[in-house]
């Protein structure tokens, strides 16, 4: 079984390098010691994204990512990462970065909250920036 599955709901992901990202996505879970089960990606618009924000988190506003952590146990992850390819776009415009960049940036942030890492306080913010531009690095690297 694949261990990390990429799917569309009303958006198609488009990236050349998808088959090279399910193979390195893992290796985000091992490095921060933890034991992969399945994750997957599901690639949306902002309208559907906005409505799981509303019914699972009670929040009427637009965002890139939801994580959903599904583990039944502590030993192994099992999840599912909602990313609005709309926001990741106009992000990517007002960050002026490439969308193929900004898209492996949310990717790997979501692997990065089902491996632990937080981002609602400021410290957090800086911590879970630099565990991305980390493995964004390494991914470059491969």
């Amino acid at each position: 079984m694949v261990a990390v599955q990429f799917y569309n709901a009303d958006r198609n992901l488009i990236l050349k390098d998808k088959k090279r990202l399910i193979l390195f996505l893992p290796y985000i879970f091992t490095d921060t010691n933890k034991v992969l089960g399945t994750v997957n990606y599901i690639f949306c618009s902002d309208h559907y994204l906005l409505q799981i924000n509303k019914e699972f988190l009670q929040h009427d506003f637009y965002t890139d990512i939801i994580t959903f952590n599904l583990s039944d146990n502590k030993k192994e992850i099992t999840g599912e990462i909602y990313i609005s390819i709309d926001r990741v776009k106009d992000n990517a415009q007002q960050l002026n970065q490439r969308y193929t960049d900004e898209i492996k940036r949310v990717i790997f942030h979501g692997a990065l909250h089902l491996c632990g890492y937080n981002d609602k306080k400021a410290n957090d913010i800086k911590t879970i920036r630099r565990a991305e531009d980390y493995y964004l690095a390494r991914y470059q690297d491969i």
